[in-house]
């Protein structure tokens, strides 16, 4: 079989397709797009109202002095391990907002191109100068190797003021934004490693990549990634000794148990971290936690968890899903019932709360108990007791109740839904857990999770993930959340072929209403993407030009050509829900392009 490096220019023209998804740093364009003096031209200066911006997204300059000081204040207060991880994870949130800006902004660069911007980029912004000494890729296989140097960095020069020379690599904000960003080309965690530092007195930076799962002992790069030590690093895998690595490693590293998979917890995203830091802060009390946020969300896991990292980790933890019981069952199952309580009930039997005697009761969809099911779960809160159905005594209760809905309380307060001392019960320490289109940076994370969970489950060797079948996930709206790409992924990993990639037509195949993107090759093999097929296109510009005659004819009043303008702009980001991007891609424009002329008309709303 041939290695990337191996492929020859005759090999991929006979396959045009393949050079989509691979490529090799020696047989790139250095002067494919986007080039260092494109990303220039994008950086945009507006001194008069303290604005800057890079491709549309709003930027600040901070002396590298602060910034160091920061670091040694962050290290004074945290101690050095948890500052490593915090800027980490502040520099692999910037990588992937990068790569999702340049993925924007240039639609149809080269994949190489692609990989190679950010180096640049990361120049750009003052951070470090790049200088890639080689990387390959292969989308499809998710494979990925890297290795670059670092000159000049910033990182570096306000450690080392500080601290002097060590013996540990101090790039930690840049190390995490290569993963970052790598993470987001290649649809899977690509772990970078700082081998040699200018704070350890080397003349320069070092650095290597590859995924996660290639990596030995790759446990300690991933704890940085993760806010709380709860959260999974197993879930990522990594590779066992005597695997091949020209097999699939990913599926021979899998987690012990289907069960303890299933549970596992994986994000490094802010929205994500900041409710697990809640998680970690009511979990040592006896505090009632109220869990709300849509359904797919991962509501039981939390729940779940809070469980495992409480003192009553020992004890119980017993699930109710209260819409999966009929209104008329809910009570015996909470509260159980005596012998003889109604026809059927030949024999006394407990219910969740003696059930959990000690541990956690965790009440999902709590919204949905009728009103006298809500009345006794608030005495059982106010006493510590129930009674048993057809009972006529007293139990005492030891249980910690987590409660967990995809509603506003609020509003079904309002709508006499909901008792409200029931809600000020429940709602003593609330935890939202935030939509997936909230935490993109967990999708990659998330993909090579579930790639490697279902291929393992279902005994698949599913490589990775095309190009376009990356795209299309980073971009969905993901309505269904975590559990519709949990669907997604074990979808394409069984549609998919055998040790082939996951592309698109393997993932929307159930009336998902996912944006549509078209791709074609054009002469020089380079990837082509259109929002719509061109008599789709044609036909909106037909509509758009029947309109505006009647537009400018005196009955439609006194038009001119900026009032068209910000017209079409305000019904465009409108259509759009206030997205920028998507609304610089209804009207034809790039995002930074859009930016500018909402900028310049004074319609507001272009950060």
């Amino acid at each position: 079989m041939k290695t990337v490096q191996q492929v020859s220019l005759a090999d991929m023209a006979k396959d045009g397709s393949k050079i989509l998804n691979r490529g090799d740093s020696a047989q790139m364009n250095a002067g494919a797009a986007p080039t260092l003096d494109d990303l220039t031209r994008s950086l945009q200066f507006s001194p008069g109202d303290g604005r800057i911006w890079l491709n549309g997204q709003r930027m600040q300059l901070m002396h590298t002095s602060s910034l160091g000081n920061l670091r040694r204040e962050l290290m004074d207060s945290l101690g050095m391990e948890k500052t490593r991880g915090l800027l980490t994870r502040v520099g692999y949130s910037a990588g992937m907002r990068d790569a999702q800006l340049l993925r924007e902004r240039w639609p149809d660069a080269e994949p190489a191109a692609l990989f190679a911007a950010g180096p640049r980029m990361h120049a750009l912004e003052g951070a470090v100068k790049v200088e890639p000494l080689h990387f390959d890729f292969d989308v499809e296989r998710g494979t990925y190797h890297g290795e670059f140097l670092w000159h000049n960095s910033s990182e570096d020069e306000g450690h080392i003021a500080h601290f002097g020379i060590g013996t540990e690599p101090a790039c930690w904000m840049q190390t995490g934004y290569a993963i970052g960003y790598t993470s987001a080309l290649v649809g899977r965690l690509i772990v970078y490693r700082e081998v040699e530092c200018q704070s350890m007195g080397h003349r320069q930076c070092r650095l290597l990549g590859k995924p996660a799962d290639e990596w030995e002992d790759v446990e300690d790069d991933l704890s940085y990634l993760n806010a709380e030590a709860f959260v999974s690093t197993a879930a990522y895998g990594q590779r066992k000794s005597g695997t091949s690595k020209n097999t699939a490693v990913l599926f021979a590293a899998a987690a012990d148990g289907g069960t303890d998979q299933d549970k596992q917890m994986v994000g490094v995203s802010s929205a994500f971290n900041a409710a697990c830091h809640m998680l970690r802060r009511v979990a040592p009390t006896v505090a009632t936690v109220l869990f709300t946020g849509e359904s797919g969300v991962g509501k039981e896991m939390f729940a779940s968890m809070l469980h495992q990292i409480s003192p009553r980790k020992g004890q119980p933890f017993v699930a109710v899903n209260c819409a999966a019981i009929p209104e008329t069952l809910i009570e015996s199952e909470l509260f159980g019932v005596e012998r003889g309580a109604y026809t059927g009930a030949s024999e006394s039997r407990p219910g969740r709360f003696e059930r959990a005697a000690g541990g956690t009761l965790f009440l999902d969809e709590v919204a949905t108990l009728s009103m006298v099911a809500q009345g006794k779960l608030l005495r059982a809160l106010q006493e510590g007791e129930i009674e048993r159905v057809g009972g006529v005594r007293s139990i005492r209760v030891n249980v910690r109740v987590v409660a967990a809905t995809n509603v506003n309380l609020r509003e079904e307060i309002r709508e006499g839904r909901f008792r409200e001392d029931l809600f000020f019960r429940l709602n003593v320490f609330p935890i939202h857990l935030p939509p997936l289109r909230d935490r993109r940076d967990d999708i990659p994370l998330l993909m090579s999770y579930f790639l490697r969970h279902y291929g393992q489950k279902h005994q698949r060797r599913v490589t990775g993930f095309t190009a376009r079948a990356v795209d299309a996930l980073l971009g969905y709206a993901f309505p269904g959340n975590i559990r519709e790409l949990q669907n997604l992924v074990e979808r394409g990993t069984i549609f998919a072929n055998e040790d082939g990639p996951i592309d698109l037509p393997h993932l929307f195949t159930s009336g998902e209403e996912a944006a549509q993107s078209y791709f074609s090759l054009s002469v020089t093999g380079q990837l082509r993407q259109r929002d719509a097929a061109p008599e789709q296109a044609a036909g909106q510009g037909r509509q758009l030009l029947d309109m505006v005659p009647g537009l400018l004819n005196p009955g439609g009043g006194d038009w001119s050509l900026d009032q068209l303008e910000q017209t079409l702009i305000a019904a465009a980001m409108e259509q759009a829900g206030g997205n920028l991007s998507a609304a610089a891609r209804l009207l034809g424009l790039t995002r930074p392009t859009l930016a500018y002329r909402i900028r310049k008309s004074g319609q507001g709303g272009a950060d």
